[in-house]
């Protein structure tokens, strides 16, 4: 149970140590979700999730990282609707089980219609472990569709991990 508590305080100022100040939206930043989205669309079997889903949301970057049995991520990602920025949204992922290592990730969540995305931009949205992230691959499977209004792909940049977990990924919806 100490260990429990100590894993868990270090997680927590590790998140205070690396979450930056918020001013404003950084042009930068804008510039990453543009390029994310750019790498995936260069995937044809996403070619009919950019055509037809009423809006998406975009996680450049996505951090994550577990030691022992407790394991989180954090990303930032914009909203687009019908082609459209309206919005910035957060991404923060729990995990629990066996685990150890860190990654980065880009994300991307189509919405089918626009009742899922007003559901999303309700806020405190939630996809639960049994949502499934295809990873994005040049040979993926084309026959992926939506679970309950939305598609999840991912798509790995760097880092090493093993894990055997049960989570949830937790997301927060501002207004442009």
């Amino acid at each position: 149970m100490r260990m429990m508590k100590i894993v868990v305080l270090g997680l927590m100022f590790a998140g205070l140590v690396v979450a930056k100040a918020e001013a404003g939206w950084d042009p930068a930043d804008i510039r990453k979700a543009e390029n994310a989205i750019a790498f995936f669309k260069k995937h044809n079997a996403l070619d009919r999730f950019f055509e037809n889903a009423y809006g998406y949301v975009v996680f450049p970057d996505v951090y994550k990282g577990g030691l022992l049995l407790l394991g989180g991520g954090h990303g930032e990602g914009y909203v687009y609707e019908q082609g459209t920025l309206v919005g910035h949204s957060n991404i923060t992922q729990l995990n629990f089980g066996p685990q150890l290592g860190g990654q980065s990730f880009s994300e991307i969540i189509f919405f089918k219609d626009q009742q899922s995305l007003n559901d999303f931009k309700k806020g405190n949205y939630e996809l639960s472990a049994q949502a499934t992230a295809i990873v994005v691959k040049s040979s993926m499977a084309t026959n992926t569709d939506y679970s309950n209004g939305v598609a999840v792909f991912i798509k790995p940049k760097a880092g090493l991990m093993a894990e055997l977990t049960v989570g949830g990924q937790k997301f927060s919806y501002r207004a442009y």
